[in-house]
């Protein structure tokens, strides 16, 4: 095989892969038992630290949300879970049923016209509608609001490197700008003027694309009320427990007139010669059919069984559950917004603007305490200074609807202790 492959031999074959990603070995010894092996691996695991869900305050994209047994119980069901994801048109007609309810209900969400079957998460999501404005627009420059969540950026800077298009930061979109990109709430947790960007990029002649987190969309106002092109975001809120960083499930929308630039699969309803409903794959513009080449995207799948969960968990909350949730986490982030402001040594980084359930706070050796916390048991806010310099002394704080009262004491009685 490694001849074939033209490799000398296994380290060869690997070449491509930095060393410092690459494991140098297990820690077992040889010769072990299958039972000597498993009580290692056990013991290994346990060194992993743990935080328990209502004493966990660090979001940054992914979220520990309370999931409904109902989610677990139709994605373990065995028509779900042991099928591949489906890449023909003959497929079952209960899962593409599945995958059209999917779109339907991320329509609904952002009120946008149209949405995909998903995509694999946030980032792919913000890179491929980038690109669907590239093709629709003609020109060859996206801009990027600042506070774009860093992997995103980088994920989109990929693309373009490989598309030939370029990524700027900023929001003055000139005559070469394809689409304005923006994150609501963004990285820091802060919320900006979404009709504001919206209607600066279209005045340019450009797109408008809005990454949005989907359980904020049940208090602030969804996309396509206030103008945007298209909606992405990342799903793993609705339903997807945190899995050392995946699997997430991308989301979508557009408006109708930028359908066939969408990438991956598209579920369409249709009735036969005797007026039966039934669903199919439809305006499948990827590389595998009819567009070949001429395809906006390769993307050719969908994350199907993530969106099926997404699908449980939107159904089973409804718009009051969702309400419900998105302001028993704005109510606990303003109280404790308010609370970590009276400590000494820590201060909110911007009073003045708007969040939902994260915001950025200052804090004095910001690291230390944060590790403090961790020998307390708790979770502490997200340290931004890996991707923003200047904000060396800044951490990120969120609540959901798992951070109960008590734990928020817990957290400030810590923060004193240790200030």
């Amino acid at each position: 095989m490694l001849a074939a492959l033209g490799a000398n031999d296994f380290e060869d074959l690997l070449r491509d892969v930095p060393r410092g990603l690459r494991l140098r070995g297990l820690e077992l010894a040889p010769g072990l038992s299958e039972l000597e092996t498993m009580a290692r691996v056990g013991a290994l695991a346990r060194r992993n630290r743990v935080f328990d869900d209502r004493l966990t305050f660090r979001g940054g994209g992914v979220y520990r949300r309370f999931i409904p047994a109902a989610v677990g119980a139709v994605l373990s069901k065995p028509e779900f879970y042991t099928a591949y994801t489906p890449y023909q048109p003959e497929a079952s007609q209960g899962t593409l049923q599945a995958i059209f309810e999917f779109q339907s209900l991320i329509t609904e969400l952002t009120q946008m016209e149209v949405a995909n079957a998903s995509l694999y998460d946030g980032a792919t999501a913000v890179a491929e509608a980038a690109m669907m404005a590239v093709v629709h627009t003609g020109r060859d420059e996206v801009l990027v609001a600042p506070y774009l969540h860093p992997e995103y950026l980088e994920v989109l800077r990929c693309y373009a490197e490989g598309r030939g298009f370029s990524v700027r930061e900023g929001v003055d979109p000139g005559a070469a700008t394809a689409v304005q990109v923006f994150q609501s709430p963004d990285f820091l947790g802060l919320i900006p003027d979404a009709a504001e960007l919206s209607e600066g990029a279209h005045q340019a002649g450009a797109l408008a694309v809005a990454c949005v987190d989907p359980i904020s969309l049940a208090l602030l106002a969804p996309p396509g009320q206030y103008g945007a092109d298209i909606a992405v975001g990342e799903g793993q809120q609705l339903g997807l427990a945190p899995s050392y960083g995946g699997p997430h499930v991308g989301f979508i929308a557009c408006r109708q007139e930028l359908v066939r630039r969408l990438p991956g699969r598209l579920v369409g309803e249709a009735h036969d010669a005797q007026g039966r409903r039934g669903y199919v794959l439809t305006l499948t513009a990827r590389e595998q059919h009819i567009r070949r080449e001429k395809a906006t995207s390769n993307i050719c799948t969908n994350h199907s069984l993530c969106a099926l969960a997404a699908s449980v968990y939107l159904t089973y909350m409804g718009p009051e559950g969702l309400h419900q949730v998105a302001e028993v986490s704005y109510r606990r982030a303003h109280a404790l917004a308010a609370e970590l402001a009276r400590l000494p040594g820590i201060q909110l980084l911007h009073p003045e603007r708007p969040f939902l359930n994260e915001f950025p706070v200052r804090m004095k050796n910001v690291l230390h305490r944060l590790r403090e916390l961790e020998a307390a048991g708790i979770l502490g806010g997200l340290p931004v200074a890996r991707w923003y310099p200047e904000l060396e002394d800044v951490a990120v704080f969120c609540c959901t609807e798992l951070n109960d009262p008590a734990a928020l004491g817990q957290l400030l009685a810590a923060l004193e202790l240790g200030a």
